[in-house]
């Protein structure tokens, strides 16, 4: 299910940022991306990414990361440990893949990652999980 679809779009106050490769939503304390079918995720598309994150949150921010896999899409997994050498904003992330495909590289990811990563089922358990962070009370 898209953002857009969801309950939560409503409830939630958002900004909507679309680029070329995917759509990215900025809420109070996380992000959710959309990236679109069959793009190669780069390593530019995430510095564009991580640009308007911080023109977004200012100077010295901590989010959580929600990538919502509704599309399939590549990335490098060698980007996951760049980005997690390089930056150290995320708190924690969750993961909604769609496929088998998608789950198993999910899996992978949450192996690289530095922050707790939570793979969920379904989009509201995602944002859910999120919102009961203890960063958020």
């Amino acid at each position: 299910m898209k953002f857009e679809e969801s309950k939560y779009f409503k409830l939630l106050r958002n900004s909507k940022i679309e680029f070329s490769f995917g759509n990215f939503f900025f809420l109070d304390k996380f992000v959710i991306s959309e990236v679109h079918e069959g793009v190669h995720f780069s390593w530019e598309n995430i510095e564009r990414v991580i640009s308007a994150i911080a023109d977004h949150y200012g100077n010295d921010f901590k989010i959580a990361f929600l990538s919502n896999k509704i599309n399939s899409y590549s990335i490098e997994p060698q980007n996951w440990i760049c980005f997690y050498n390089q930056y150290d904003f995320i708190f924690a992330s969750a993961l909604v893949p769609y496929s088998e495909l998608s789950f198993q590289n999910s899996s992978m990811e949450k192996k690289i990652a530095k922050n707790p990563i939570k793979i969920c089922e379904t989009l509201d358990q995602a944002i859910e999980w999120i919102l009961g962070l203890k960063e958020f009370n």
